[in-house]
């Protein structure tokens, strides 16, 4: 780990006994391996996970970006509903402490799985892992934002619309070369946007990798990584999710060139079908689909190239972060095929 990411305790270690009195023993840290945005750490008592800790990164950050004071609240605010989540414990906006703002959370102890095709299950554990996320997708879609004191947690309705704008800003303000597909993303979405209003929490990156399971049962047990969560368009939501289905294994961890069915998961029809059983909600609209399938891929691109540009400059919190430039290009043209109605296969 580099030192720029070596997380000092020397007034963390009071900070956290002063508001924890219950840790008493050596406190250390370790950074989980992976992630992009805000770097992750296990704070360990005398060896053993206690509570974990997420900050945002060091360095010079995008207005709006890297807010682990939304993560807080929206993990607060969602803690006593059926959404599992780490409870979150506190949140320090001091910089003096660690450097920048940070919460700490509950260790959620369980399995996290990176490779969206489970290599290591039986087809019958995989077709329940994927029931069991596609369920709580529908129950976080289900939360009432007002009931949850999340009525401000974003503007409701017009979302794609304002997306699109504050991504393509991230976008323009990260572009370190033309990709073409994404300006062409970048026009074609204003201008095929569907209108579409309704207004709920959304996660902004809901993945098989951002889920804790049971460590023995098919079971979500916390919902992790909620920086880009906001009020917004379901459907979004469920685009991003989904999008695992049109990526490959190699280069991104999907299951585009995965015999499903010999996996025991779920084609993409068959998932949404099932979130729409679970979500109690009527058929989606083909073309409906394709925009925010288009959206997803749009904004999973200006990402990496957010990610990329962050390398550059030496801020990202993983080595692999130099690699997203490429693929930033890779996913934009995927979501160009896909609004011109090129990659409506699975559909």
């Amino acid at each position: 780990m580099a030192d720029r990411f070596k997380l000092d305790l020397t007034r963390l270690d009071p900070w956290l006994r002063e508001r924890f009195p219950d840790l008493t023993g050596a406190i250390t840290a370790e950074k989980f391996a992976g992630g992009q945005s805000n770097p992750t750490y296990a704070i360990l008592v005398d060896g053993t996970a206690r509570m974990v800790l997420r900050k945002k990164p060091p360095g010079v950050l995008l207005p709006s970006a890297h807010a682990v004071e939304r993560e807080y609240k929206v993990t607060a605010a969602l803690a006593d509903t059926d959404v599992p989540v780490a409870r979150p414990l506190a949140l320090c906006e001091d910089p003096d402490i660690v450097g920048t703002s940070f919460f700490v959370m509950e260790h959620a102890s369980g399995r996290n799985f990176w490779d969206a095709r489970l290599p290591d299950m039986q087809p019958a554990q995989r077709g329940a892992i994927y029931d069991a996320m596609i369920t709580v997708l529908a129950r976080l879609h289900a939360v009432d934002p007002v009931a949850v004191g999340l009525a401000d947690f974003g503007k409701p309705g017009n979302y794609f619309a304002r997306q699109v704008g504050r991504w393509t800003k991230q976008y323009r303000a990260t572009e370190t070369q033309t990709i073409e597909a994404m300006d062409q993303l970048i026009a074609w979405l204003p201008a095929n946007d569907p209108g579409l209003e309704e207004s709920r929490v959304v996660h902004g990156d809901y993945r098989n990798d951002n889920l804790i399971f049971h460590p023995d049962r098919p079971e979500v047990i916390a919902v992790l990584d909620w920086e880009l969560s906001t009020l917004g368009h379901p459907l979004a939501d469920l685009a991003q999710h989904v999008m695992a289905w049109r990526i490959d294994a190699a280069n991104f961890r999907g299951l585009s060139d995965s015999d499903l069915p010999a996996l025991g998961i779920p084609t993409e029809q068959a998932y949404l079908a099932r979130y729409q059983q679970q979500a109690g909600s009527g058929p989606i609209d083909p073309a409906h689909w394709r925009y925010a399938l288009a959206f997803a891929m749009f904004r999973n691109a200006g990402i990496r190239q957010g990610v990329y540009k962050r390398a550059l400059e030496g801020n990202a919190s993983s080595e692999a972060a130099a690699l997203h430039g490429a693929k930033a290009a890779q996913i934009a043209a995927l979501g160009w095929r896909i609004a011109q109605g090129e990659d409506d296969a699975h559909m």
